[in-house]
């Protein structure tokens, strides 16, 4: 289970509109984004609600989450690579810079979190 877990909540996003509510279009995005990265996507899900779309592209031992709200201009964003996916931690902070990139929001809140203990 060791692995980096990343969190940003991005505010006032100044993007095309259409990325924080066309799930088609960001689901695709992000998938690109992850194999771009050198990691491969095994399934992805992203669903539009009224009120923003929430969508996750799995990998093994690793996923990346959005979360949008588009009358706010926020999004939320989540990526976790465990070491079992062979994820570093400079592949999982380039994937969290590319995808906030995005967005371009006006400020975020980002976090990380070091998860599980390395038991070799």
């Amino acid at each position: 289970m060791p692995g980096l877990h990343l969190t940003a909540d991005l505010y006032r996003c100044r993007c095309d509109a259409a990325w924080l509510a066309d799930a088609d279009r960001l689901g695709e995005w992000c998938a690109e984004t992850v194999r771009a990265m050198g990691l491969q996507p095994a399934d992805r899900l992203f669903r539009a609600a009224p009120g923003g779309v929430t969508g996750a592209v799995l990998l093994a031992h690793a996923h990346v989450a959005v979360h949008t709200w588009p009358a706010a201009r926020n999004a939320a964003l989540d990526v976790y690579l465990g070491e079992a996916a062979n994820g570093q931690p400079a592949q999982a902070r380039a994937l969290m810079a590319e995808l906030v990139e995005r967005f371009q929001p006006e400020w975020t809140e980002q976090r990380s979190l070091d998860r599980g203990e390395d038991q070799t």
